[in-house]
């Protein structure tokens, strides 16, 4: 009955909005909101949300449903909705911290997050380029792999928040190496897919056309690829991304590994945005999250939906049970 912790994120945005959502559930384990109690309250007033805030001091039994276990994370500023405020950035990764120190201690099966604002953080002077990256260096891991999720499909990003100018330096066989050997690892123990068939996409265009449009295909990415296609591994060379996702390529696929961000990504979520959820691999503890943005001008308005963070703990849950995965 260990809790899984859930992040409310930027207070100015949804997060809250959608964290108060979670007291519609009844699960099996409880389900622990870190943010300000107070503003929680107000947000859940301000939404009309009738729901009874109980403070968390280590309950091993779920809450009922109206019912929202919150550990109190002080804010030190009024909240604004919709206005963003650097002084809150302390606010937001007090609960990061708190999040993966109770992970990594093992007073927790986990965690799943609600959105950041990742501009604000930085403009409170605070080097800091996402969820993923955060986890990372808390965790010490050399290399975490941001996966997206919907029930029909998984991409896998070999780079992560990289202006698209810097992608190909960054895409070196070591790289490659590390990014695969997380995603095998996390398909075969975490999600329970004995032999994962994973599609590759390439960088290039076409990818590279033979080099005639880039030779990273040829000199870097096919080689890795090819050296786990010899030890019996599942996986396609380089493909073309514009026809990699077509459903006949796709349908016996466990996942595809995109070589940027906003190669794979606007793809899953044309498919499932809402209903998407990011993973992320790699770490000694769960960590899943919602695939959506703050969504400030949303923000006590009552139009937030909160579908993708029950499927962020609903997926965490599962993986905590270690048992067949729902995606």
């Amino acid at each position: 009955m260990l809790p899984l912790y859930v992040t409310s994120g930027e207070p100015a945005g949804i997060g809250p909005d959608i964290c108060l959502a979670l007291a519609e559930r009844v699960d099996e384990r409880p389900i622990v909101v870190l943010a300000d109690i107070e503003m929680l309250q107000q947000r859940a007033d301000q939404l009309k949300i009738s729901v009874e805030l109980i403070s968390y001091q280590g309950q091993r039994q779920s809450s009922e449903k109206g019912q929202l276990f919150v550990e109190h994370v002080p804010l030190t500023e009024p909240v604004e909705l919709g206005q963003l405020n650097p002084a809150h950035a302390a606010y937001v990764l007090e609960q990061l911290r708190r999040s993966a120190d109770y992970a990594m201690a093992g007073v927790s099966v986990g965690v799943a997050t609600a959105p950041v604002q990742k501009s604000i953080i930085n403009d409170a002077g605070i080097a800091f380029s996402g969820h993923t990256e955060y986890y990372q260096e808390f965790a010490g891991v050399d290399r975490v792999v941001m996966m997206l999720a919907t029930k029909t499909l998984r991409v896998a990003l070999a780079t992560t928040h990289l202006p698209l100018r810097d992608v190909p330096d960054a895409i070196t066989k070591e790289r490659l190496h590390q990014v695969i050997d997380i995603l095998i690892h996390d398909l075969k123990t975490k999600f329970k897919i004995a032999a994962p068939r994973i599609l590759v996409c390439g960088l290039n265009p076409h990818a590279g056309e033979d080099g005639y449009l880039g030779r990273e295909e040829i000199e870097v990415i096919d080689p890795v690829l090819e050296s786990y296609r010899v030890q019996g591994i599942d996986m396609s060379l380089s493909l073309p991304a514009d026809t990699l996702f077509t459903p006949e390529n796709l349908k016996d696929a466990d996942a595809v590994l995109a070589m940027y961000h906003d190669q794979g990504l606007p793809v899953l979520k044309s498919q499932g945005f809402g209903e998407a959820v990011n993973i992320t691999l790699g770490l000694p503890f769960i960590r899943t999250s919602v695939d959506h943005g703050t969504a400030l001008s949303l923000a006590g308005t009552g139009q937030a939906k909160s579908s993708s963070l029950h499927v962020a703990v609903d997926l965490a849950l599962d993986l905590a049970r270690s048992s067949l995965a729902k995606f």
